[in-house]
């Protein structure tokens, strides 16, 4: 269940890099509203983390974290913000993906 709690907390990582990425492309009272989504998305994304460190390995649990942010916000970058594509972004983002699934694979 807490691997489940940590790919959930990876998400909202992913979610708090979005709403930094859109907070800058706008102005205003619109701006303030991302700011908000980032703080929440922010603090579920920290408590989930807390969560899954009760019983994962904090290495293990914050490597996975962050993988599963560095993947999902790159994947947003190119669908939702037009970011740049080529071979070796791919690549190297499916080399992460395998290097996630292999942490789990080894963890107990």
């Amino acid at each position: 269940m807490n691997w489940i709690i940590l790919i959930i907390a990876g998400v909202f990582e992913v979610a708090f890099a979005s709403c930094l990425g859109k907070a800058k492309e706008t102005t205003g009272n619109e701006m303030y509203l991302w700011y908000m989504g980032f703080l929440i998305a922010l603090g579920v994304s920290m408590g989930l983390l807390m969560k899954a460190t009760q019983t994962l390995p904090i290495g293990t649990a914050y490597a996975v974290w962050t993988g599963v942010g560095a993947v999902g916000t790159v994947l947003v970058g190119i669908f939702v913000f037009k970011d740049p594509t080529n071979f070796w972004r791919l690549f190297f983002i499916t080399t992460l993906i395998g290097s996630i699934i292999g942490m789990k694979v080894v963890s107990h």
